[in-house]
């Protein structure tokens, strides 16, 4: 068993189940997953949704014993509208806990992914992370409830979790591409280094643009302060303020380069109408090639150079 064997098995099911036609390529992206992987989901994000496509996530559980103590009535059966989408349940081997995988899906009818909401796309979160972006714990709690004993765990809530993305794009057209995604495709530069550099340049464009009065050494003082600014979970927390009625806090959105979309015309090698399972070729170890091609012998495998982010491995599946 290896870290993210939840995230294989996803794939291959989602391989089977395309072809035994029990999900189609336009399918929703959450209803396949919802399809593919219920039974060993630890939370869904639009549990209201999934309810009414016949997937009652609170199936088999107590849920008067829930509401109140751990989450409020009215999440039971909600849209959280927080990230992730999906988290896999964490499972345990030899008492190191494994998997428990967070899943993020992004539809699009065009060539460009779906914007990033409240979060920077990164290779690994923690739950910690995770509830501090959100702004509150309803991730971890309802994903504590689904694994049980295993989240009682004292590493459960720090430990590192792989985030994959599932995205389409051109949905719907012969231009049909859909990929399962490691984060750390989209995380070319360290995650500090991107928030401090982005408050350098808001300041520099002030700087530039409002003529600001401050002398080149005050400047370069500011930015080696604004350089320490880099815990997107202090940044994403609601701030108190001296006699302020209200709490800001900042939600950080990402736009995807186009160097950074695998299926963007820099990446030609993804081809129209395929399956995709792109990971990085460091994390490719011999059990989990031959997990995928015993699998399904007919997967293509080849490397994809990132263009600024090294080797990728790519397991394709024509449709």
């Amino acid at each position: 068993m290896f870290e993210f064997t939840d995230a294989v098995d996803f794939y291959l099911s989602l391989i089977g189940n395309l072809k035994k036609g029990s999900i189609t390529f336009d399918a929703p992206l959450d209803i396949m997953v919802l399809r593919v992987a219920w039974e060993q989901l630890a939370y869904v994000d639009n549990r209201r949704d999934a309810k009414k496509n016949g997937y009652d996530f609170w199936k088999g559980i107590d849920i008067h014993s829930l509401t109140g103590k751990i989450i409020g009535k009215g999440q039971l059966y909600s849209e959280s509208q927080v990230f992730p989408d999906f988290v896999f349940k964490v499972k345990e081997h030899e008492g190191h806990l494994l998997c428990g995988s967070l899943l993020e899906t992004k539809d699009s009818s065009g060539g460009s992914i779906s914007s990033f909401n409240s979060t920077i796309p990164t290779g690994m979160k923690s739950m910690e992370e995770v509830d501090t972006i959100n702004n509150g714990g309803i991730v971890s709690k309802i994903a504590c409830i689904k694994d049980g004993k295993l989240a009682s765990n004292p590493d459960y809530h720090a430990y590192q979790r792989r985030c994959f993305y599932l995205i389409r794009t051109h949905k719907g057209s012969d231009k049909v591409r859909t990929s399962l995604v490691d984060g750390s495709f989209f995380e070319t530069v360290p995650k500090n280094y991107l928030i401090s550099q982005m408050f350098i340049n808001i300041l520099e464009k002030h700087h530039s643009q409002k003529k600001l009065n401050i002398s080149e050494k005050k400047l370069i003082e500011i930015k080696e302060l604004l350089s320490s600014i880099t815990d997107q979970t202090i940044i994403a927390s609601s701030q108190s303020i001296d006699k302020a009625s209200v709490k800001p806090r900042l939600r950080i959105m990402a736009e995807v380069n186009p160097e950074g979309n695998p299926h963007s015309s820099h990446y030609p090698q993804i081809e129209v109408n395929t399956i995709n399972f792109i990971l990085p070729k460091k994390i490719l170890v011999e059990e989990v090639y031959k997990r995928l091609t015993d699998s399904l012998p007919e997967l293509k495998l080849f490397s994809l150079q990132h263009k600024r982010n090294g080797e990728y491995a790519v397991f394709e599946y024509k449709s």
